[in-house]
């Protein structure tokens, strides 16, 4: 009975682990397996670990690292901060409250190709709507995405709206999980409204938080759609990511093992931030 139940899970689990198998696993294999070898359109040359020990002299590759970092440092807090005071904000009896809800959600369901046309029209310096109303009040803009030295902050702002409402719904999801007793306990005991949150519901968000964050941070350092759309890695390759870099040099200039390198650096990046990650926030975690 039991082996027959097993086969059985099995046999519905076969299709997806074939399709992951083939779409996921493999690739990702090959493209390890791409990254020692100089190659570009045929089998290529075995080089061991000479497409990596070239990162560390390619100006290209230490650029985009750098944008990447930048972005991430800033997106990622900015975004979970952000959500964590929305949902703080609707979890409460507001009045709208399931209107505000979906509204912050929505951009988070769109893709971020299509809402990235439409803020490259908004952040326009000459026709954008956003831009105008910096001016107004007093903001200096610049070029828009065209200047180098704002570029990335537009593109910092865009991932941030389109990804807020996600992490907010996610922070709804663990506030609605902490038991009103507490809150009770700590009002009774005389906490304020900042005492109840330092003391009790950032402890007990601290599992949400690590989730959030983890999430918030994979998504900020694979950064491509926006630039994609908005900027191409410009201007002169101040908002060049990673992933982008990634594209440029395998789907632009041919250069597959290169590019398979570059992509596993990121990936190694991810794994020990995401770790990193996991082990700070499990050991400030409370359990109840």
């Amino acid at each position: 009975m039991r082996a027959r139940r097993t086969a059985t899970a099995y046999a519905f689990l076969a299709p997806t682990l074939i399709v992951a198998g083939v779409f996921m696993v493999w690739p990702m294999l090959q493209s390890l397996a791409d990254s020692f070898y100089d190659k570009s359109i045929g089998p290529g040359l075995f080089v061991g670990l000479g497409n990596y020990a070239k990162l560390l002299g390619d100006p290209a590759f230490l650029v985009a690292l750098r944008n990447t970092v930048f972005y991430a440092v800033v997106a990622t807090p900015a975004a979970v901060a952000l959500a964590l005071g929305l949902a703080l904000l609707l979890n409460g009896r507001v009045r709208g409250r399931g209107f505000f809800r979906s509204a912050l959600f929505l951009p988070s369901v769109v893709s971020l190709g299509v809402v990235a046309i439409a803020w490259k029209f908004l952040l326009d310096p000459d026709i954008g709507l956003v831009t105008y109303w910096l001016r107004g009040l007093g903001v200096n803009v610049g070029d828009g995405v065209r200047d180098a030295d704002v570029a990335m902050w537009y593109l910092i702002g865009v991932g941030v709206w389109k990804n807020t409402g996600f992490y907010m719904v996610m922070y709804l999801a663990g506030l609605q999980t902490i038991p009103r007793m507490y809150y009770e306990a700590a009002t009774i005991d005389g906490a304020g409204p900042w005492q109840r949150f330092r003391k009790v519901t950032w402890p007990l968000l601290g599992h949400t938080t690590m989730f959030v964050f983890i999430i918030a941070a994979i998504a900020a350092l694979q950064v491509f759609d926006q630039i994609f759309v908005m900027t191409r890695g410009g201007p002169h390759f101040a908002t060049e990511s990673l992933v982008y870099l990634v594209y440029r040099k395998g789907l632009q200039d041919f250069e597959f093992g290169y590019a398979s390198a570059i992509a596993w650096v990121l990936v190694l990046i991810v794994f020990v931030l995401s770790l990193a990650q996991n082990v700070f926030f499990s050991r400030r975690a409370v359990r109840f």
